[in-house]
């Protein structure tokens, strides 16, 4: 029997049997194209099923019919959901009352998206819909909100930003213990669990530090790395999405660590750092998108950081990273996958690796 009714159709798995792939093999894999060979890598790390706080779901509309769910493997149809053996218990009594407030909107003509990350004060909502709202609309999302104890529902509306169309409370999620509040729809890690594993691998690979030390780091989001790294050196920060810069600055500030945790704004696919601005730095901690860092890699791996952690998400764009550090001369001091995506083939990865200052 599989772990879930909608195995097979649905695209969200890709394998109902969690030891298929051998996620520790893909890291493996991946290292030995970078020509790290017969390195020691740590056991996989689990991240519990019924944890991932975070969903992007689609929703159709055929007549009366609404389907909410996530597209089919390698098809634009919408799966119904019904259970999932992934996301928080929380999710699933919410969807029954989303399909009637979808049904009701205006502004959902045939497909609309949803992002939903359940921060610590509840369910955090954005609706990129495919018509302008109506006023009933807007009536009927801040009802949904009261009755269902939602802090934020946020809508973007065809080639719009989004927009918070009801806020009842401050959307609330702790980094570190600081309180920040993500842009709608921000990234985040897909769940604390596997946050959490992800930073204890990062903070394990940090060289020794002091007070004044400096930390780059590179694609810090809305700091979910940043802050755990402020507890041990100064944070330089740079990311490229603008709200996410905002959210994570605000936080620095409101929690008195401006001068701690600085943070920028900086496309590094198109501007990335130069050699000379890693001049200083005790260590460099970067968690590119899924593509990677490829454009970033060369300028990082000529500047002589006498340590770089990297976390990575995709085994093939690893490899590719990994391997403009091996031929710059780093050695790997440690590996450690994590299985953050169960039934799927994507595995988390932390890497430290080693280098001497030019």
């Amino acid at each position: 029997m599989s772990h879930c009714i909608h195995f097979g159709l649905c695209g969200g798995c890709a394998s109902d049997d969690r030891n298929q792939p051998d996620k520790r093999a893909l890291l493996v894999n991946a290292l030995a194209r970078a020509g790290y060979l017969n390195e020691e890598v740590e056991p996989l790390v689990q991240v519990p099923l019924q944890t991932r706080r975070r969903v992007d779901l689609a929703a159709s509309r055929k007549g009366a019919e609404i389907a909410l769910g996530l597209h089919k493997a390698r098809s634009s149809d919408v799966v119904d959901m019904r259970e999932c053996a992934l996301l928080r218990p929380v999710f699933l009594p919410l969807l029954p009352p989303l399909r009637v407030l979808l049904r009701s909107l205006q502004a959902f003509r045939r497909e609309v998206s949803l992002v939903i990350n359940w921060l610590d004060n509840g369910p955090d909502i954005l609706i990129r819909t495919d018509a302008v709202l109506t006023q009933s609309d807007r009536t009927r999302l801040i009802a949904f909100a009261k009755e269902h104890g939602a802090p934020r529902i946020s809508v973007a509306e065809p080639k719009q930003m989004p927009e918070p169309v009801i806020l009842l409370a401050n959307p609330v999620l702790r980094f570190a213990g600081i309180e920040i509040t993500p842009p709608p729809g921000g990234f985040l890690q897909a769940s604390p669990e596997g946050e959490a594993a992800i930073i204890a691998a990062m903070l394990a690979g940090l060289p020794k530090l002091r007070n004044k030390s400096r930390i780059i780091e590179l694609y810090a989001g809305c700091g979910t790395l940043s802050f755990a790294l402020a507890q041990h050196a100064r944070v330089e920060a740079y990311e490229g999405d603008e709200p996410a810069v905002l959210a994570a600055d605000k936080a620095a500030r409101a929690a008195g660590l401006a001068g701690r945790v600085t943070i920028t704004r900086r496309d590094l696919n198109r501007r990335p750092l130069l050699t000379q601005d890693f001049r200083g730095s005790d260590a460099v901690v970067l968690d590119p998108p899924y593509a990677g860092a490829a454009a970033q890699m060369k300028f990082l791996a000529g500047a002589g950081v006498g340590r770089i952690i990297y976390a990575s998400c995709n085994p093939d764009a690893l490899a590719y990273d990994a391997s403009v550090l091996r031929q710059a001369g780093y050695k790997l001091l440690a590996a450690t996958p994590i299985d953050q995506f169960p039934f799927s083939e994507n595995v988390e990865s932390v890497l430290v690796f080693d280098g001497k200052r030019k």
